[in-house]
């Protein structure tokens, strides 16, 4: 059988920040998170390039390295099913899943949502079929974007290791009680191997601690979970998961700002590049920001005023962080790597618009789906977006809200 990660490793630093430095894909980044989690249950099923997720958990299971059921199942239904009724008994729970398999666990990801099930879950974002395609676009997530889960994006492996660290504390949380998506790339991330720091085992244990669930289950006092809920209380109950979504900006700070303590790495919902003095900025989610970022540094280094906005809390939507980003620039680009088919936006610049106050001084917005089944933004490409961004800035005036890029013709 392949041998995984091995767990051991130059470790560089000292004190509270010891790590080691490993060669990891997102994909195996994410199982090692999971495995320095001290989860109880894992149940999944697999679908590429999710897989080597839960194959990599599986062989810490197989060689005794943690102490984890890991149930195989028939589906991703399943998996989700049997994730929830774990995490009903208090276990603490993770899954992954990518695409066809996200799409078949609609059903229950309101239900783990609905029955505030602290589920973390890692997702290798791939395009949709019809035609079949297993490459990366966000086209999975973006169908499910309103299902009550906490959906995080992560730029790199580096990121994707250190959110699901920090995405356990955040689902646990008991005022917010609710399942979260890390989400990386499909292959842009998921199989590219870089180096990535890992904290020491006993770091991330004590930053985690053990679950403490709001109710034990007790067989000698039985409880109904799930029960038939008519119009006389389940506005309510949708109410309770509205605040609790809301409450968790509050809770991703406080917990960013214990993780970098421990890590010396800050993660913001929201960050950017050189928007202090930019006239024009562009949008975006997921591996394309450091494209992007690069891109920009170019235009930067030539004179031109541009900056980088990336996304890495989607939901909840980061209303207030987006306007402060977005105040003073005179045009935005906004980069969505889905087709939401009969809109006049992609779902991420629809978000965007919607937070806008309307007024005459904000910027002038246009929007571009790129990548979909995987095709590569290039850089020359996001240079001609960054262009006509300044073009609008100029003149105010855009030219076609909402376009394909990178399409042939």
């Amino acid at each position: 059988m392949r041998q995984y990660l091995p767990d051991k490793g130059h470790c560089d630093g000292g004190g509270e920040k010891m790590s080691k430095n490993l060669g990891l894909t997102g994909d195996e980044a994410i199982a090692y998170a999971a495995k320095q989690s001290n989860v109880d249950v894992v149940a999944a099923y697999p679908i590429t390039p999710q897989t080597i997720m839960v194959e990599a958990f599986s062989e810490y299971v197989f060689n005794g390295e943690v102490q984890t059921e890991f149930v195989c199942v028939e589906s991703e239904h399943s998996a989700l099913s049997a994730c929830v009724g774990a995490s009903l008994t208090g276990a603490r729970v993770f899954t992954a899943t990518a695409s066809q398999g996200l799409a078949l666990m609609h059903e229950m990801l309101y239900i783990a949502s609905g029955l505030r099930c602290p589920i973390v879950m890692g997702v290798a974002n791939r395009a949709l079929s019809a035609p079949i395609n297993i490459h990366g676009d966000h086209s999975d997530m973006m169908g499910s974007r309103d299902c009550g889960w906490i959906q995080i994006y992560a730029e790199n492996a580096q990121e994707a290791y250190d959110w699901i660290i920090q995405a356990f504390r955040i689902a646990e949380d008991h005022s917010v009680l609710l399942p979260v998506s890390v989400n990386i790339d499909g292959f842009v991330i998921s199989h590219s191997m870089e180096r990535v720091d890992i904290l020491d085992d006993d770091l991330v244990s004590g930053y985690l601690s053990t679950r403490k669930p709001l109710i034990t289950i007790d067989p000698d006092k039985p409880i109904t979970v799930g029960a038939l809920c008519l119009p006389d209380y389940y506005f309510e109950i949708k109410q309770q998961q509205i605040e609790a979504i809301d409450n968790s900006l509050k809770v991703i700070e406080k917990i960013k700002r214990e993780f970098e303590g421990l890590s010396g790495r800050n993660y913001d919902v929201l960050e950017s590049y050189g928007i202090e003095d930019a006239e024009a900025a562009l949008i975006c989610m997921g591996s394309t920001a450091g494209t992007a970022k690069t891109v920009a540094k170019k235009l930067r280094n030539e004179g031109h005023r541009v900056g980088v906005i990336k996304l890495s809390v989607y939901r909840p939507f980061p209303t207030r962080e987006i306007l402060d980003a977005t105040n003073g620039l005179k045009a935005v680009a906004v980069l969505d790597r889905a087709c939401s088919f009969g809109a006049p936006y992609g779902a991420l610049c629809s978000d965007l618009l919607s937070v806008m106050p309307g007024e005459e001084e904000q910027p002038r917005i246009f929007n571009r789906i790129y990548g979909l089944g995987g095709r590569d933004i290039t850089p020359h490409e996001i240079e001609s977006i960054f262009s006509e961004a300044l073009e609008v800035a100029r003149t105010g005036t855009v030219q076609g809200y909402a376009r394909t890029i990178g399409v042939r013709e």
